[in-house]
């Protein structure tokens, strides 16, 4: 609880993954790459009740034996290849809400292929929804391109141009931009119920480095992530 608010904290994680199969369960330096968010969530200073929504069975075992809530397994029909992530929240948290015994005031969403934020990172991401009054928070890194100078497009003639067009001689007089990261998101819940988006018109971001904002999508950020990991551990023996 932050400022009196419930925070319900949603870690969805789908059973057939395509790039890497049975990449929630993964193993990742010796646990299961869903361990990692769970941890995190349970660590947080402000999170009341951690949950995982999945369609997989297995994934429901992992996660349970790691700490988290698995209340309901998600019904096939939000467990699709373009199931929206939205939709599995709403429906989360209609389920969770329906028996009227408990009611949450802020929603947190963490994806499991982001294990290298810290707890601190939620809870920067909680404080900073609550002391802004912003419809969402959303975790994003400093891109390492800039539409403004080395982004294109192709015109409907065929021919090159700057995404952003501005009077910039290098990348770093351009304005800063950034990538989405896919670690963190809060909303008030109200907001989630009524906007079902992410960008609002008074959204704020939180900045992350790039060392904790590998997204696992494919074989070789499994790498990256545990070259990251290994580096920590290294780093504590020293």
């Amino acid at each position: 609880m932050y400022k009196n608010k419930r925070i319900l904290c949603i870690i969805p994680a789908r059973g057939g993954s395509k790039g890497v199969p049975g990449k929630n369960i993964k193993l990742l330096c010796g646990k299961p790459l869903i361990a990692y968010t769970i941890s995190h969530a349970r660590k947080s200073r402000y999170i009341d009740r951690v949950m995982v929504s999945t369609d997989s069975l297995t994934i429901a075992a992992v996660a349970r034996r790691y700490g988290a809530e698995v209340p309901f397994i998600r019904p096939a029909s939000l467990a699709k290849d373009n199931s929206g992530t939205i939709e599995v929240l709403l429906h989360a948290v209609k389920t969770l809400e329906e028996d009227g015994k408990q009611s949450y005031d802020i929603i947190v969403l963490l994806h499991a292929t982001t294990p290298l934020r810290s707890p601190a990172d939620i809870d920067n991401c909680i404080e900073l929804l609550v002391r802004t009054h912003a419809g969402s928070v959303f975790s994003v890194t400093p891109s390492h391109r800039n539409p403004y100078f080395n982004m294109v497009e192709m015109s409907k003639g065929g021919k090159a141009r700057l995404v952003k067009t501005g009077r910039f001689t290098t990348r770093q007089d351009a304005p800063p931009v950034y990538d989405m990261n896919s670690s963190i998101y809060a909303w008030p819940k109200n907001v989630l119920l009524e906007k079902r988006k992410t960008i609002l018109d008074n959204s704020r971001i939180y900045v992350m480095p790039k060392a904790r904002s590998v997204d696992i999508d494919d074989p070789l950020d499994f790498v990256t992530a545990e070259t990251f990991f290994r580096k920590k551990l290294h780093d504590k023996k020293y």
